[in-house]
C-alpha cells in the first residue's frame, strides 16, 4: 500500500489543481471588465499555470521520470490549450491564443525554476 500512497500524494495535487482551473474556466463571462480586473485575471493565468507546472514536475520526479521538465511543460501547455478550447463553449467566454501565451509565461517560469533546482541538485 505504500506505493499507492506515494502515487496518490504525487498525482492528486496536480489533478486537483487542474480541476480548480477547470472550475474557474467554467464560470460565465461577465462582458466588459475594468482594466485592473483584466490585469489581475492575466496574473492569475500566469500563477495558475506556474503552480500546475511545478506540481507536475514534483509528481513526475517522484515517479522517476528523468525528463520531468519537458514532460511537465508539454502536459501543462496541452492543458492550457484544452482549457482555452473548453472556454469557447462557456457563455460569455472565448478562446484566445493570447491566453495560452500568458499561461506559457507561468509554464516557462516553472520550467526555469525546475531546471535551476535540478542543476543545483546535480552540482551538490
Amino acid at each position: 500500500m505504500r506505493g499507492v500512497g506515494r502515487v496518490a500524494s504525487s498525482w492528486l495535487p496536480p489533478l486537483a489543481w487542474m480541476a480548480i482551473i477547470f472550475a474557474f474556466s467554467s464560470m460565465h463571462g461577465s462582458g466588459h471588465l475594468p482594466e485592473s480586473e483584466v490585469l489581475l485575471r492575466k496574473l492569475g493565468h500566469v500563477a495558475g499555470y506556474l503552480v500546475l507546472t511545478l506540481l507536475l514536475l514534483r509528481a513526475l520526479r517522484r515517479s522517476g521520470v528523468t525528463a520531468a521538465v519537458p514532460v511537465a511543460v508539454a502536459a501543462a501547455f496541452a492543458y492550457a490549450v484544452s482549457d482555452e478550447w473548453h472556454q469557447s463553449f462557456v457563455p460569455g467566454r472565448g478562446a484566445t491564443p493570447n491566453d495560452v501565451a500568458i499561461d506559457g509565461i507561468g509554464i516557462a517560469l516553472a520550467a526555469l525554476a525546475g531546471t535551476r533546482t535540478r542543476v543545483r541538485e546535480l552540482a551538490a
